[in-house]
């Protein structure tokens, strides 16, 4: 009878303990980011809170610098499974995200907390179906993309002429209207592009100067402001392994998501305050400004790819202009607002 007894028990415990195996489980996530890149920490944070806050419930595995998959293949890696999360850009497949890549339009930002309002307003309002085969956690924007280059000082459009500029999506394109030569590349490719020669200068946050090095093969910053891109970041998570978690887990990841959007927001600002201090400590670095005349010809210059993306749009049976006009009229608001 207590042998019985004893072997029951010890079944129960043996059922218990596959129960909370169970409810455990871990995801990986995969960020092309640096580990000591802000938004790389904030990641790291973001993993460290999910886990605290679901009390073990959900772990996430972090892996930045490429080491799980590389930049441009970040989310088709989640949707085939390589990771079950990633943090990646919209711009690095161009033409696989066309109502996403709006945000990254050379619309005139400010800051990264417009920039980060805008591309989850946009998300909200417009709701792409490109992005209906994943579950999108949550989504931010760098600060005002500028125009820096490495021998040449360029204080008018006249002086793009011949420039190689290291570009990707809408920036390239923006490059182009501006008399430079796109070079399409991502991010972790551009100092090695920068320091031998191969491009003449780059188009970035001026975050990426301390956040990538940047600042070490560059020496001139244009405050190219009229024009100031940004390029849009998701992270998102493989469909079906949200569908498996449970209600209580799903509400708890949308709440730090939230709490991440502006932290995320912050960061940007913050490294890109880091980044022009950094830039400017370094020997012989400047800053150029444009003069209102020469910001106004600047702006004209851009605006073709403006109207060449809202025709592209039309083309592809999307109402471009009305896309366009979603996200002026959210920058304009979140502009002020800041």
């Amino acid at each position: 009878m207590l042998k019985r007894l004893a072997v029951f028990v010890a079944a129960l415990m043996l059922a218990g303990a596959c129960g909370v195996a169970q409810a455990q489980q871990t995801l990986t996530y995969s960020n092309f980011f640096p580990p000591t890149h802000a938004q790389s920490v904030l990641a790291q944070q973001w993993c460290d809170e999910v886990a605290k806050r679901t009390d073990g419930k959900l772990r996430v595995q972090y892996f930045p610098g490429q080491t799980l998959t590389k930049a441009p293949q970040a989310f088709e890696g989640v949707t085939a499974g390589l990771s079950d999360i990633a943090m990646g850009c919209f711009s690095y497949t161009r033409g696989r995200f066309p109502v996403m890549e709006v945000v990254d339009l050379p619309l005139g930002y400010q800051n990264g907390q417009a920039a980060t309002a805008v591309i989850n307003e946009v998300y909200a309002q417009l709701k792409p179906k490109e992005l209906d085969g994943v579950e999108v956690l949550y989504l931010h924007a760098h600060g005002p993309g500028l125009l820096f280059t490495k021998d040449k000082p360029v204080a008018k459009l006249e002086d793009m002429k011949g420039l190689k500029i290291r570009s990707h999506g809408s920036s390239a394109r923006l490059v182009q209207a501006l008399g430079g030569t796109p070079v399409t590349m991502a991010m972790p490719e551009s100092y090695q592009a920068l320091s031998r020669g191969t491009v003449d200068g780059s188009v970035h946050p001026t975050e990426s100067n301390l956040g990538w090095k940047l600042g070490e093969v560059v020496s001139y910053r244009t405050a190219s402001f009229p024009v100031a891109y940004t390029t849009g970041f998701f992270v998102v998570m493989n469909k079906a392994k949200w569908d498996a978690l449970p209600e209580d887990v799903k509400a708890t990841v949308r709440q730090v998501n939230q709490e991440w959007i502006a932290k995320s927001a912050a960061a940007w600002d913050k490294a890109d305050e880091a980044g022009l201090e950094y830039f400017l400590s370094l020997p012989g670095r400047k800053d150029i400004a444009l003069d209102a005349a020469e910001s106004a010809r600047w702006a004209a210059a851009a605006k073709p790819v403006l109207d060449e993306y809202a025709k592209a749009m039309d083309e592809r049976g999307f109402d471009g202009k009305a896309i366009v006009s979603a996200a002026q009229a959210a920058l304009a608001k979140h502009n002020a607002a800041k």
